[in-house]
C-alpha cells in the first residue's frame, strides 16, 4: 500500500535559499510540498519567481496566514533573523515541527543573540527547546526535536573544519584562528552596493573583522564540545563567485601530534558521517558544488607545530537548505541520505 507523504510548508520562497529548499524538496521522495509563502510576491506562480521551475513547481504563492490553519509535518521559514522568531512564537502550538534556518534560535540564550545581532528577541521562550541542527554533531537531539535551529553556512563550514580536535581536547582553546571566504550568495537576494557588480567581479576583501555575529556561533558549539570555554579569531572574506564557502583554520596541539594520528582522528571521528569526505589534499569550491557534502583536509604542519584544516561546502546546500532537508530527515524518521545523494557540479 502506497505510504502518505509527509506534508511540507516553505515560508519565504524569494530568496536563495527558498529555492533551493524547493529543488531538494521536489524530488524528495517521502515528502510533498503544500505550501510556499512568499508576502511580497503572493498570487504569482514559484516558477514565475524562479523560471528554473516552470513546470515542476508552478504553485501559487501564498501569504504566510495560510500556514495557521494548515495541516503540515514540516514548516521551513527561510526567513531573515529578526523575522522567524515572530512566525515561531505564533505557530509553537502547532502540531508541525519548525526547521528555522535564520540565526533567531542558534545561540544559547536571549542575552547573548541581542548582544551580538543587536536586536530585542520576541519569543525568548523557544531558546529553552530549541536544538542546533548540526546532524554530524546533534543528530540525535535533532531526531525528537520540535524546533531546529538550522545553522549558520560559515559556522557550519568552521565547526566541522575542527570538531574532531576540540571533540577530542587536542588543541589549545584559545588558539584557533579562522579564515572563511563565501561566495556571494552568501550575502542574500537582495542587491546592495557591497554586491554591486562592479564592486565583487575581480575583486577580494574581508569583513566584519573582529565582530561578526558567526564568531559566537562558532565558539558555542565548540565549547559544548570540549566541555570548555573557546575563543575564536573568525575573520570571513567575500569572494568574487557565485556559491561555496572555503575555511582554512588554525590551532596549537596541546601535545605532539604526526600526519598520521591527525588522519586518524579525523577519520574515526566522521566514520558514521555519509556527507563528510575526508581528503588527502586540499578541497576546492567546486569539489562539492551543489551537494550536501563537506570536504575537509586535516593538514599538520611540522615546521610551526600548527594543525591547519581546510574545509569547503557549498554554501546555499550544506550551509543552508541540504542542511535542513538532512535535519528533515532525522526528524521524520527517514534514512538521513533521502533526497540528498546530488553529486558535486563540476565544471
Amino acid at each position: 500500500m502506497k505510504r502518505n507523504k509527509h506534508k511540507i510548508a516553505i515560508v519565504g520562497a524569494s530568496g536563495f535559499t527558498g529555492s533551493e529548499l524547493t529543488r531538494l524538496l521536489a524530488s524528495h521522495p517521502e515528502v510533498e510540498i503544500k505550501h510556499i509563502t512568499s508576502e511580497s510576491h503572493a498570487g504569482k506562480a514559484f516558477s514565475e519567481l524562479h523560471p528554473q521551475f516552470l513546470n515542476i513547481v508552478d504553485l501559487t504563492l501564498e501569504k504566510a496566514d495560510i500556514i495557521d490553519t494548515a495541516d503540515l509535518d514540516i514548516i521551513f521559514l527561510a526567513l531573515p533573523h529578526g523575522v522567524s522568531m515572530e512566525f515561531v512564537g505564533r505557530w509553537k502550538d502547532k502540531n508541525a515541527k519548525i526547521i528555522d534556518l535564520s540565526g533567531d534560535f542558534r545561540l544559547r540564550s536571549p542575552a547573548v543573540y541581542e548582544a551580538w545581532y543587536q536586536k530585542k528577541h520576541s519569543f525568548q521562550e523557544g531558546f529553552s527547546n530549541a536544538v542546533y541542527g548540526l546532524p554530524e554533531l546533534t543528530g540525535e537531539k535533532v531526531k525528537s526535536s520540535q524546533l531546529i535551529a538550522n545553522p549558520g553556512c560559515y559556522p557550519t563550514a568552521s565547526i566541522l573544519s575542527v570538531a574532531p580536535l576540540f571533540a577530542n581536547k587536542l588543541v589549545e582553546n584559545d588558539t584557533l584562528i579562522i579564515d572563511a571566504k563565501s561566495g556571494l550568495t552568501g550575502a542574500g537576494i537582495k542587491a546592495s552596493d557591497t554586491t554591486h557588480f562592479s564592486n565583487v567581479n575581480e575583486n577580494f576583501k574581508p569583513y566584519g573583522i573582529g565582530s561578526h555575529r558567526h564568531t559566537i556561533e562558532i565558539e558555542e558549539q565548540l565549547s559544548t564540545l570540549c566541555e570548555e570555554g573557546v575563543t575564536v579569531q573568525f575573520t570571513p572574506h567575500l569572494l568574487p563567485v557565485d556559491r561555496g564557502i572555503l575555511v582554512t583554520s588554525y590551532a596549537k596541539p596541546k601535545n605532539e601530534i604526526d600526519s598520521e594520528q591527525l588522519r586518524k582522528v579525523y577519520d574515526d571521528f566522521y566514520q558514521e558521517h555519509p556527507f563528510i569526505r575526508i581528503r588527502d589534499k586540499a578541497p576546492s569550491l567546486k569539489d562539492v558544488r551543489g551537494s550536501h557534502y563537506c570536504d575537509i583536509y586535516p593538514f599538520w604542519d611540522s615546521r610551526t607545530k600548527r594543525i591547519i584544516s581546510i574545509a569547503v561546502i557549498d554554501n546555499l546546500l550544506k550551509g543552508a537548505a541540504s542542511e535542513a532537508v538532512h535535519n528533515m530527515n532525522l526528524m521524520l524518521g527517514i534514512d538521513q541520505q533521502t533526497g540528498l545523494k546530488q553529486i558535486p557540479l563540476k565544471p
